[in-house]
């Protein structure tokens, strides 16, 4: 019965505290499986952030950066739960995880410190990547927390130019958090952002390498 009434009370408080946010226009649209969202740091896989997750918005409440909020759709279990809109306010991996610290089941689970967090990786679409065509860009590379860590440059001869260079960003799976920093400076935005967070590393990875293997002209054209 105990039981019972904690996680009736908790749902209530849940329900109770998305309303709230829903009025406060911090709420966030997205549909599907849920294992395309970015997820609060801490979070693990999509099956074990379900079954842990009370929807009580703790985590949106706490957030000082406001990059934490509720989610919604037409239906679906990923309803009400805490996501990031990376291009609209990424995370900024607070060095005490108030988020984590707020959550009362450990569907975040804690983390030690920022390289920790393992939120996704971030993918280049070296095709939009302007940096990649030829122009100095290094935007998603000043704006990572681990630069030269996550995120280096890769410099090399442009195409057809023997005077200037090439300077692109290169992301290293094993260390990019998902934090998606990257996401919310990058400076292309048509038809699309040239990065985006992938929750699943083995995903990443291989994206990563299709993205490598591409044949990119970097003359630039404008």
């Amino acid at each position: 019965m105990a039981a019972g009434g904690v996680h009736m009370e908790t749902t209530t408080l849940g329900a109770i505290v998305a309303a709230g946010l829903a009025s406060a226009g911090v709420m966030a649209c997205f549909a599907g499986d849920g294992n395309e969202l970015l997820r609060p740091p801490g979070a693990a896989d999509e099956a074990d952030f379900r079954a842990r997750c009370v929807k009580c918005g703790r985590c949106v409440e706490v957030c000082p950066y406001q990059a934490i909020r509720v989610a919604e759709g037409p239906g679906g279990a990923e309803v009400g739960t805490p996501v990031i809109d990376a291009r609209a306010q990424a995370c900024r991996l607070c060095a005490d995880f108030p988020c984590i610290a707020a959550c009362p089941t450990e569907a975040l689970h804690p983390l030690a410190a920022r390289e920790e967090a393992r939120m996704g990786c971030a993918v280049i679409k070296r095709e939009l990547c302007i940096a990649v065509r030829g122009m100095r860009c290094e935007v998603c590379y000043r704006a990572c927390p681990f630069i030269d860590s996550a995120i280096s440059i890769d410099a090399s001869v442009r195409e057809g130019d023997a005077i200037h260079t090439v300077f692109e960003p290169v992301v290293d799976p094993e260390k990019c958090t998902g934090c998606g920093l990257c996401v919310q400076r990058c400076v292309v935005g048509d038809p699309e952002v040239a990065i985006e967070i992938v929750r699943d590393y083995d995903e990443a990875r291989r994206r990563i390498t299709d993205e490598q293997a591409k044949q990119v002209s970097n003359a630039w054209t404008g």
